[in-house]
């Protein structure tokens, strides 16, 4: 019994103050970020201004007269929108014909796509170079999503399929019954029925595509490059400057933190969704 009240104290008192600890520990990073960034660089090296100091915005004024901020946001938007917007076009469709007209190879088709994401995009990199060289897609924002939406289309479908797998099949065949046609089957019957699955299906592949760092490094040099190539390029001239660094990296993740902060519950929800039964 002293066990049992033992383990019941603990359970009540410490995996709370453990879950804390733990969150604590994740955000600390982008705490100090984020403070960092409104110290000057001779506070931000300085031992004696390491938590008390005054607060300034020369940074972020720097950051905005020196560097152009906000075209590379223009084109981190621009390319994260049209990717999901175009890999959810095609991965509906692909959803719907695994989930409600499935083959034996369904399964196989869907553990390869997902097999992609575990092979390492340098191996890669020269073909979907060539191409882009070849098509003259280097350097611009169709190119780029192009690229984003591919790599990121094994994981919407897997979720718009295990969405769909939800829903009663019985209910789709009683539109085909009273007349509805493919398209008014998917736009008017299932896609209202799977609008919390699509939501966050949606967010989490703007975050992927808004976070990826790799082919934008390396498909891009200044027309189209996104945040993520501005985060490189100014790292090179003010790598020792840990305060503007600071502030650069703090408007690159300040958007996408803020969406995934507010919609965290439909983010969970979508990723968590057909995992218990």
């Amino acid at each position: 019994m002293a066990i049992v009240a033992q383990n019941s104290k603990f359970g009540t008192f410490g995996r709370p103050i453990l879950a804390w600890a733990v969150a604590l520990l994740f955000f600390f990073p982008i705490f100090w970020l984020v403070f960092t960034s409104f110290k000057t660089d001779a506070d931000a090296v300085n031992p004696e201004f390491l938590f008390f100091f005054t607060p300034t915005l020369e940074n972020y004024a720097n950051m905005t007269e020196n560097y152009d901020y906000w075209h590379f946001a223009t084109n981190s938007i621009v390319t994260s929108v049209l990717a999901t917007a175009v890999a959810l076009v095609v991965g509906i469709p692909a959803a719907y014909a695994m989930a409600f007209n499935p083959s034996r190879h369904t399964k196989d088709i869907l553990m390869w796509m997902l097999s992609t994401k575990m092979l390492p995009a340098v191996g890669v990199l020269y073909p979907i170079s060539l191409l882009f060289v070849e098509f003259n897609l280097l350097d611009t924002r169709s190119g780029l999503m192009v690229v984003l939406m591919l790599i990121n289309l094994p994981i919407i479908v897997w979720m718009l399929f295990t969405y769909f797998k939800e829903i009663p099949g019985e209910i789709l065949e009683a539109a085909r019954m009273d007349g509805a046609k493919f398209k008014e089957e998917i736009l008017y019957v299932l896609t209202p029925m799977a609008i919390p699955g699509i939501a966050s299906t949606v967010l989490l592949n703007f975050i992927l595509a808004w976070n990826e760092a790799f082919w934008t490094l390396n498909l891009t040099a200044a027309k189209a490059a996104p945040l993520s190539a501005f985060i490189a390029s100014y790292s090179s001239p003010e790598g020792l400057f840990f305060a503007k660094l600071s502030a650069a990296s703090t408007m690159a993740i300040a958007p996408v933190l803020i969406l995934g902060w507010f919609s965290q519950k439909q983010l969970v929800r979508g990723l968590t969704f057909g995992a218990v039964k």
